[in-house]
């Protein structure tokens, strides 16, 4: 499976409008490198700020083709760079979400790997908390469960509660075919003002 497919190709924009409310992430969380585009399941990872030990556990517990999902608690540090970024792709990991710190950002980027954080850190990390996995964490002001889809990219990042995914698909379907309508009908010459007076539409 493509990562995108796992959410039909839909932006986190999109999505956002085809939910509820509380599945964005804090805009502070941003993609390390641009054009970066962040998509699967997650695998929860609670760590603590200055300690990296819990990410290596999770390069080696996360199946393949998920998305970790770090709650370091926004810390200023390196914990994860170069080394870890070619430990997880070996092992099929899609992508890192983490409220802390990342460095090593042109190698990442030239690995070609999604990484969503708070900030960019050069300073080192301890080795000494295992971490735990697979509970809720907190990341960017939103509380993210294992299994849970999230998408990153250009506008930000949203977190998909696993149990109504498909219905958020099924109306960010309806929703991008609607707006193709109203695309098409600006093309033909009618206005902004006069779509909104005939169209329910939201967010634009």
């Amino acid at each position: 499976m493509r990562t995108n497919d796992h959410v039909r190709g839909h932006s986190s924009a999109t999505l956002l409008e085809a939910s509820k409310p509380g599945i964005a992430l804090s805009p502070e969380l941003r993609s390390l490198w641009a054009g970066a585009r962040l998509c699967g399941p997650a695998f929860t990872v609670q760590g603590a700020g200055g300690d990296n030990l819990a990410l290596h556990h999770a390069v080696l517990q996360a199946p393949p083709g998920s998305v970790l999902v770090a709650d370091l608690g926004g810390a200023r540090f390196g914990h994860w760079g170069e080394i870890l970024t070619v430990a997880a792709q070996h092992r099929g990991i899609a992508g890192l979400l983490i409220d802390g710190g990342v460095r090593d950002a042109d190698e990442i980027k030239g690995l070609g790997f999604p990484v969503f954080s708070r900030n960019n850190a050069i300073l080192g990390t301890r080795k000494d908390f295992r971490g735990v996995f697979g509970g809720p964490v907190t990341v960017g002001g939103i509380t993210v469960h294992t299994g849970d889809l999230v998408v990153g990219d250009v506008d930000g990042v949203v977190a998909l509660p696993s149990a109504g995914a498909e219905e958020i698909l099924d109306r960010a379907d309806a929703r991008l075919a609607h707006e193709n309508e109203l695309v098409k009908q600006l093309r033909e010459g009618r206005t902004t003002l006069d779509l909104y007076n005939n169209f329910e539409a939201a967010g634009r």
